[in-house]
């Protein structure tokens, strides 16, 4: 392991605005001890000064060679050279347009999202109205089956009653017919 001090100054291009890339190169940066700034530049590049023990600063050089869904890096054009002490951390510069752009932004996305949880919840309050009027109607028609249900046993034991008093009576006709010819 090294300790000689190093700067690296990197311009870095491709689509490394308002993709979050700022943000991982601090991580990247403060994780590996590193002192300096990001910043986006107007012409779509990212400044990158990072200063710190040479082996650091090279392995931070290969790390924001970054590409994934949102960022994507094309180009880095960096240079060395010896560093000096005239940063205490790492940090993200913004613009002064830039916060205010950002939080308006944020609002927007923050409005979009409190409609859609105000739309949810109208919907959902709605739902559970319906469904608890539907089982309601269920819970009516359900107890109605029942009722019919209920009905229907007793016509048939009354039906079945009655059918079983003729068979015995005509049983009882049948064996008095058998007693009087004495056949038992």
């Amino acid at each position: 392991m090294s300790f000689v001090m190093m700067r690296l100054t990197a311009y870095v291009s491709g689509r490394v605005q308002r993709v979050g890339y700022r943000a991982k190169l601090v991580t990247l940066a403060r994780n590996l001890g590193l002192v300096g700034f990001v910043q986006n530049r107007p012409d779509g590049r990212v400044l990158v000064i990072a200063k710190g023990d040479k082996d650091a600063v090279e392995k931070y050089a290969s790390a924001i060679r970054i590409e994934n869904a949102l960022i994507n890096v094309e180009t880095v054009d960096a240079n060395y050279s010896n560093a000096s002490g005239e940063f205490s951390l790492f940090q993200k510069v913004t613009g002064p347009d830039e916060v205010g752009e950002r939080l308006d932004e944020g609002v927007e996305i923050l409005k979009g999202m409190l409609t859609g949880i105000n739309n949810l919840t109208i919907i959902t309050q709605s739902g559970f109205a319906g469904l608890n009027c539907k089982m309601d109607k269920m819970l009516d028609k359900q107890d109605e089956t029942i009722g019919e249900i209920k009905g229907l046993r007793r016509d048939l034991k009354d039906h079945m009653d009655q059918r079983f008093l003729y068979i015995e009576s005509e049983l009882a006709e049948i064996k008095s017919a058998l007693r009087v010819k004495g056949i038992i």
